[in-house]
């Protein structure tokens, strides 16, 4: 197996183990002294423990789908949804890694909206 192909499952795991709720399997992916960025609230959170209790505290119903997953070395994006009480919200996390652990996460969140009517002559709906 490349490396390309354990940093791949390692961040599959991550996410099946969001969704299952097994918090110490989906932490584990993180350096001790990682760094995950909100840049849409302005916040960041320094070390794999205060990522965990911020997330621990998160007061909503969540489930995640995973749409992709791209990358190789040190940098990998995973395209996600992931529905909070319901609701789903787009996501980005980009994942910087080093000696196999996320040293470092930026995560966007995006609302879905409808697409305007003068563009549907020109767009194909995304499907999958």
């Amino acid at each position: 197996m490349t490396q390309d192909s354990q940093t791949r499952a390692r961040i599959a795991e991550h996410w099946t183990a969001s969704e299952r709720g097994d918090v110490d399997t989906e932490h584990a992916v993180y350096a001790a002294d990682a760094i995950l960025d909100y840049p849409q609230s302005g916040e960041r959170f320094r070390g794999r423990a205060r990522i965990q209790a911020q997330r621990g505290g998160h007061p909503a119903e969540r489930h995640f789908t995973i749409t992709r997953i791209v990358g190789g070395g040190d940098l990998w994006v995973s395209e996600c949804v992931i529905t909070y009480d319901g609701v789903p919200t787009n996501t980005v996390s980009i994942m910087e890694f080093a000696d196999g652990f996320v040293t470092h996460e930026t995560q966007y969140f995006a609302d879905p909206f409808p697409a305007p009517s003068s563009r549907a002559a020109l767009a194909e709906p995304i499907t999958g």
